[in-house]
């Protein structure tokens, strides 16, 4: 719809509104309850737009909360291309979490490549939502967002579901087929749901998609498996406690260097600590990267009662990300300080 066109729709939406405020003030009881009906519908109203005109240029996302299988419901986190309306990715988590979406992602990049756009709602997965006290680990909703600008991907978030209409419908197709498909495989648990996600997604789409035209695809090149593991990667702050080491994850971790080698900072120290998509560990301060070994509550191993082992031959030094990585400390808080002021003002 062109911009003069919306205009004149939303004035139009908005003269209506007022004529039957005016008509309730005046309404018997009974027909104010009518009038209010008509002015819910009037709110509600949202005209038909055509689908993108590229795959890949629009990926609606959001997740439903549903009795999917099993005797609890769970989340199901889902992407729809708006072009085609072929499902990209899916994944079931107990919430609605960073993880869900970071997952679904993961299965965009490693099938199709980099999208241009997601239309997703006001969470705070996408979102940046003020709060008295910050931090990157409590307010996870910057590091979507974060791993979505390294990758060039914008993030549009609109205020009603109706403007994603096609992931709403894709759900509504879902409930209604998914839970007996579950059911005829004997899904009980969330690992054997996800198992079967793969499969099923192709079903899907076979049945529902529209037929994808791959010449006008937006889809960037698909990264590195290597390159995808660190920027879908879950980041906090932290401090060097005394024993110079972090607590993280209900977790005591030790700095360690390329060599293997502990290192030791002053107490006080404030870096990021990095979780990446597989699990690794890293601590980035001052523009450099380390990794974090975790400290076992109890040693392996005691010198007096154990039998000697033979030593298991060293490995290859891990890799460690070089100084310009995402991960810099001053990268990601300038990013933190900018959606927040984006959407500080939008709301």
């Amino acid at each position: 719809m062109k911009k003069v066109e919306l205009t004149m729709y939303k004035q139009e939406q908005y003269e209506m509104k007022n004529r039957l405020r005016t008509r309730q003030k005046i309404a018997c009881p009974r027909e104010q309850d009518h009038i209010e009906h008509k002015i819910l519908a009037a709110e509600q109203a949202h005209s038909r737009r055509p689908r993108a005109a590229y795959y890949g240029k629009i990926v609606q996302m959001d997740a439903s909360l549903h009795l999917w299988f099993g005797n609890f419901k769970t989340q199901l986190h889902i992407a729809i291309d708006d072009h085609s309306g072929r499902l990209l990715g899916a994944y079931f988590d107990e919430q609605e979490t960073l993880n869900g979406y970071y997952h679904v992602l993961d299965q965009i990049l490693r099938t199709e490549g980099i999208p241009g756009k997601f239309l997703t709602d006001r969470r705070t997965v996408f979102t940046y939502k003020k709060k008295t006290s910050p931090s990157e680990e409590g307010d996870v909703s910057t590091q979507f967002s974060y791993a979505c600008k390294q990758l060039g991907i914008e993030i549009s978030a609109p205020r009603v579901p109706q403007s994603k209409g096609r992931v709403e419908r894709a759900f509504e197709t879902l409930q209604s087929r998914l839970p007996i498909e579950m059911r005829l495989a004997g899904i009980t648990d969330i690992g054997q749901a996800n198992e079967f996600l793969a499969s099923y997604v192709k079903e899907f789409n076979e049945e529902f998609a529209l037929q994808v035209d791959y010449s006008k695809s937006v889809f960037v090149e698909q990264p590195s498996n290597e390159r995808i593991d660190q920027l879908l990667a879950v980041l906090a702050e932290r401090t060097v406690d005394a024993e110079h080491c972090i607590s993280c994850w209900k977790k005591h971790w030790r700095i360690m260097d390329e060599n293997d080698q502990q290192v030791n900072f002053r107490r006080g120290t404030k870096g990021i600590v990095v979780k990446t998509f597989t699990g690794r560990m890293y601590f980035a301060i001052d523009n450099k990267t380390y990794i974090l070994e975790e400290i076992p509550v109890h040693a392996t191993y005691s010198n007096a009662f154990d039998a000697p082992i033979d030593e298991p031959p060293k490995t290859k030094s891990p890799y460690i990300p070089p100084k310009n990585h995402p991960w810099r400390h001053a990268s990601f808080k300038k990013h933190c300080k900018h959606m927040a002021e984006k959407y500080y003002l939008e709301a």
